[in-house]
């Protein structure tokens, strides 16, 4: 019968799958986010910058905005790698077989290039978790990664079709971080698989930012990983997940609301540029002079919708503030 991942199908689960799946079918997302590439590509950059934020990356979300728009930036030059990595490897979703070990391989040596030696292999050592001097998990050793990599993809194989991509999708990425199959890299590949999973099932997930979820809860997530490492099964990881699947698309159905909005934020979009502008140079562009106006029917819709943000929102009314798509 081969390898079976522990993991129970609870209630919870299923409660969760039932809200994605009314949520995917009573909206037109994709179709609106077709029609968006800024909302797409600012969808696609949040991603990464969460990921890789969750690894200890400190660079900023405007930061990584501007790495990726080839934009000259000042910080540490291995952070900076790691957000050009992570690009090109996001870039390869959609031309991967998400069931291909060897397109998985590739996709590592993308995200890891110049970062550790031998991207897109095997590590060769020992790895483990330490809490200080203390090891909290030690992952399965190297001789048997290749066996259970192996397992864990016929087992997707073998039930893609009669599993949810929800489930089996949130299985896979707790197996990945437990076998820890890379010297590094691990946690931004089980993201972005997961995601490679379910975008290869439904093409709205390759622009839905599940890794700015984690990120919101990002002690929970490691919390649940480690809960199921001493259980022995990933049922309440699979819970978790879901959870922030399901929060993700709510988050993606307010944006995709831009139709219901009105024309001026398209306006305002398209009249935006590519690098973080006053409030009157995007009103001289607008040929809005009234402020109010500006605040009340362009700038304040599409902020509240997340297609607009600051440069210092700790300070909304800084006269250094500035904002960007």
């Amino acid at each position: 019968m081969g390898y079976i991942p522990p993991f129970t199908i609870t209630n919870k689960m299923l409660e969760y799958v039932s809200s994605i799946m009314e949520n995917i079918g009573e909206m037109n997302s994709y179709q609106s986010l077709s029609k968006m590439p800024i909302l797409r590509k600012n969808n696609r950059i949040r991603s990464i910058h969460s990921s890789l934020a969750i690894e200890a990356n400190s660079l900023s979300l405007g930061q990584v905005k501007d790495i990726i728009n080839e934009k000259v930036v000042i910080g540490p030059k291995k952070e900076i790698e790691e957000v050009k990595n992570a690009n090109r490897a996001y870039g390869m979703m959609e031309q991967v077989n998400p069931y291909s070990i060897t397109d998985l391989k590739r996709v590592h040596k993308e995200m890891m290039s110049l970062l550790i030696e031998n991207s897109g292999e095997y590590r060769l050592g020992r790895e483990g978790v330490f809490d200080g001097e203390k090891c909290i998990f030690m992952a399965p050793g190297p001789d048997m990664i290749s066996s259970l990599m192996n397992d864990l993809f016929s087992w997707m194989e073998q039930n893609k079709e009669e599993l949810s991509p929800l489930i089996l999708s949130s299985v896979f990425h707790y197996e990945f971080v437990f076998i820890h199959p890379f010297l590094d890299g691990n946690g931004r590949m089980a993201r972005l698989w997961q995601t490679v999973i379910l975008g290869h099932w439904k093409d709205i997930f390759y622009y839905m930012p599940i890794e700015t979820q984690i990120k919101k809860y990002q002690e929970e997530y490691y919390q649940v990983i480690d809960t199921c490492n001493h259980l022995g099964n990933s049922t309440l990881f699979v819970e978790f997940m879901l959870h922030m699947i399901d929060e993700s698309l709510k988050e993606i159905i307010s944006q995709s609301n831009i139709d219901g909005v009105n024309q001026n934020v398209r306006e305002l979009l398209d009249a935006m540029m590519d690098f973080p502008m006053t409030s009157r140079e995007i009103m001289v562009r607008l040929g809005i002079k009234s402020k109010e106006t500006f605040r009340n029917s362009y700038l304040n819709p599409a902020m509240e919708i997340g297609l607009v943000k600051m440069t210092i929102p700790d300070k909304p009314t800084s006269k250094n503030q500035k904002y960007y798509k």
